[in-house]
């Protein structure tokens, strides 16, 4: 896996939840109310990251499923092995 793709997106997803949570402490209202300051926050991180950071999640699922299928082609290359090995028994 690509580690630095993953590494990066996952910076962007916090920084898109600490900088409206940031922005919103600065209000008033929102220091009595820090809970109404994280949800509002985490809604606006997770439509920021809908909306603005679909390359870097396709580039780590993209990176996630070549790993699983090079497990998955080594499980194969294996099970096919043992079952030639026990052929010639």
């Amino acid at each position: 896996m690509n580690v630095k793709s993953a590494v990066v997106y996952s910076v962007l997803r916090i920084l898109a939840f600490l900088v409206p949570f940031g922005i919103l402490m600065l209000f008033p209202i929102f220091r009595d109310l820090y809970w109404l300051a994280a949800l509002f926050a985490a809604l606006i991180g997770l439509s920021l990251s809908l909306l603005f950071l679909r390359r870097p999640l396709d580039e780590v699922t993209s990176d996630l499923a070549a790993r699983r299928e090079r497990r998955r082609a080594a499980t194969v290359d294996e099970e096919a092995e043992d079952a030639a090995v026990d052929d010639d028994r």
